[in-house]
């Protein structure tokens, strides 16, 4: 099954959208378990949190791409990349983020892989791939959010170019909790 063939799917159809979602919410519940409260986690992580962003990215056609990438006919990593939002495309997120300074920029806005499907290489290959779409569309850089906490993702994106650039958004989460992501950049 490993050797099953490897290819990119532009986020289109009700399946993609679904498949984004439950990846998105199996990528929190695993990687920010010691960061965000547990009560939060169980009544906003569902599997089908993000269908109707993704939806709505796709149909109104705001700049936001979805990207997957499946082994087979398995999803196995997701993503989403768009020009640098300096508007919060999803109204009632908790999670906005000042982008004035990077209007022109591209940005990933989210990226998850299944948690089972980590350590085979898929997630730095949807990376690239969406890094390459960025470049082609024209823009000569980009950033990606990274939970400061997160090492093993932060180590991830330096592999692939990226450094902290010095700034970062605190994201506050119910009980007083506030999560800092660091803002991660790269020349394209």
């Amino acid at each position: 099954m490993m050797d099953e063939p490897l290819r990119f799917v532009d986020a289109c159809t009700e399946e993609h959208f679904r498949a984004m979602s439950l990846i998105h919410a199996l990528g929190w519940r695993d990687t920010y378990v010691d960061a965000v409260p547990a009560d939060y986690m169980a009544r906003e992580i569902t599997d089908d949190r993000w269908v109707e962003v993704f939806r709505t990215n796709y149909v109104t056609q705001n700049g936001v791409h979805g990207l997957l990438l499946y082994r087979g006919d398995t999803p196995v990593s997701c993503l989403n990349y768009c020009k640098a939002r300096t508007v919060n495309y999803n109204p009632g997120d908790i999670c906005t983020f000042d982008n004035a300074a990077y209007a022109d920029w591209g940005e990933i806005a989210s990226f998850y892989t299944h948690p089972a499907q980590r350590g085979r290489g898929y997630g730095g290959l949807l990376f690239e791939e969406a890094c390459r779409r960025m470049k082609a569309e024209g823009f000569q850089n980009a950033f990606v959010f990274v939970l400061r906490e997160n090492k093993k993702a932060r180590r991830f994106y330096a592999d692939h170019g990226f450094t902290w650039d010095g700034t970062h958004a605190d994201i506050p989460f119910p009980h007083d909790t506030i999560c800092v992501d660091l803002r991660y950049i790269k020349k394209l």
